[in-house]
């Protein structure tokens, strides 16, 4: 109850998997999780579209008034889509890359405003498709392999402020949950798909949201101090090979 204790931490996307779990592993750290999520997805404290400049500022002033600072931000949110550079339309394109890699530049940017006064920790949730490609993950590659050096930029830039924002990412591979689901249920042959991704994995299994959410609250404690422009790989081993 003592590694987050107090600390106050806005999630993005938190009605999802990985959200939800690190807004539940968030409190059972002691801290304070603030969730949000768009509009009409139900259990979350802000409506905040990530894409919407105007949204994130709102959040960030009603954090401000109500806690008066911020510890903490999980850029959590993401959209996943099939396709290869010749499948994938450009519409489809823009939204992946607005979503995940704009709505995390607007967290950083924006969420920087409160956590500059005491301090604290930024953890975007990337991707192993953020390190590796894939023939089929066009712009899902290119929008979390943007992500791993946005955040490296936004660590480079905390570490020179007083008192430091530090900024780190986390790159699970498949997860139990809705997200993997739907990319499967895009292919010819779901289960067998399943089985040839988790025969890719050293471990032998999908991971889980909760493991996720475990490794952000490491990087959101101060036990990760000394920590920052890193990507962590949570994936089974799959990017040992």
């Amino acid at each position: 109850m003592e590694r987050l204790k107090d600390k106050v931490v806005l999630i993005t996307g938190a009605v999802g998997s990985v959200g939800a779990a690190a807004a539940k592993a968030i409190e059972a750290a002691g801290g304070i999780p603030i969730t949000s999520d768009l509009a009409g997805r139900k259990g979350s404290d802000q409506v905040l579209d990530v894409t919407s400049e105007r949204d994130w500022r709102r959040v960030l002033d009603d954090i401000g008034q109500t806690h008066s600072h911020l510890d903490g931000l999980v850029n959590a949110a993401g959209l996943a889509a099939l396709g290869t550079i010749e499948d994938t339309d450009f519409a489809t394109w823009k939204q992946v890359l607005s979503v995940n890699l704009d709505g995390t530049f607007l967290g950083c940017k924006y969420a920087l405003t409160l956590l500059k006064a005491r301090g604290g920790s930024i953890v975007n949730v990337s991707s192993v498709a953020g390190l590796i490609g894939g023939h089929n993950f066009a712009a899902y590659n290119a929008s979390k392999g943007g992500v791993r050096l946005l955040t490296k930029s936004v660590a480079l830039h905390g570490a020179r402020l007083n008192p430091k924002v530090r900024c780190n990412s986390v790159h699970p591979a498949f997860l139990e949950g809705p997200m993997v689901d739907a990319i499967l249920a895009q292919t010819e042959f779901p289960e067998g798909a399943r089985s040839r991704l988790t025969r890719d994995i050293p471990l032998g299994r999908f991971g889980t949201a909760a493991e996720v959410a475990d490794l952000c609250v490491y990087l959101l404690s101060d036990e990760s101090s000394f920590v920052t422009g890193a990507e962590f790989t949570i994936d089974g081993g799959l990017t040992a090979r």
